[in-house]
């Protein structure tokens, strides 16, 4: 079974997508930018900005499924310069205490309106 998350603490979903999926036991979201709940794109902002966003989008995401950034299993972060992954990483570890998750960071040519950052997680979910 699946349901699917959605909250006003998260950018509204703008496509055919939702914010989030949920299983009995994982929380699956889809890709957050800089952009705020308000509607507010970030997109000039520095990388430390756009990626505490990004994260904080993700933690609105994952706490409206009955889940946390604590719960979070594996998350992926999308890059459109590679050489911001010294400045995303001071960031993201700000958002992760203790042992962090499975994570992948790759490079990508482009990203949805012009961010140059976009991070999913999966994560446990407390039925």
């Amino acid at each position: 079974m699946r349901d699917t998350v959605s909250t006003d603490e998260a950018p509204a979903a703008v496509g055919a997508y939702s914010q989030g999926t949920v299983t009995e036991d994982l929380v699956f979201t889809a890709g957050q930018i800089a952009l705020t709940p308000e509607g507010d794109l970030l997109d000039e902002a520095a990388i430390d900005v756009q990626t505490e966003q990004a994260l904080e989008n993700v933690q609105a995401v994952l706490e409206a499924a009955d889940s946390s950034l604590a719960d979070a299993l594996k998350v992926t972060v999308y890059l459109d310069d590679i050489e911001d992954f010294e400045a995303m990483n001071a960031t993201y570890e700000t958002f992760f205490e203790g042992d962090p998750p499975a994570r992948s960071a790759v490079a990508v040519e482009d990203l949805p309106a012009g961010v140059e950052v976009e991070i999913e997680a999966i994560a446990a979910r407390q039925p």
